[in-house]
């Protein structure tokens, strides 16, 4: 049981250290990217890398299901 109780307090003092690193100041990076626009490059970047991913992924599941019916693997 104490055990457990050291590792909630260590957990809780870790999240605080983590949240008060977001406190106060704004992020100069993101205001300065949301005025020149050039945040939509970064937002379509990021959604054409989650896109490569979902297709790599559902190519490999389609690879995966025929390799299991060439087998016969349930």
């Amino acid at each position: 049981m104490k055990r457990i109780y050291s590792l909630l307090v260590t957990l809780l003092l870790v999240s605080k250290d983590l949240l008060a690193q977001t406190s106060g100041d704004t992020v100069e990076m993101a205001d300065k990217l949301r005025a020149d626009g050039k945040i939509w490059v970064v937002v379509a970047v990021i959604a054409v890398v989650f896109a490569g991913i979902a297709i790599n992924m559902l190519r490999i599941d389609s690879k995966l299901k025929k390799i299991e019916k060439d087998l016969n693997i349930k």
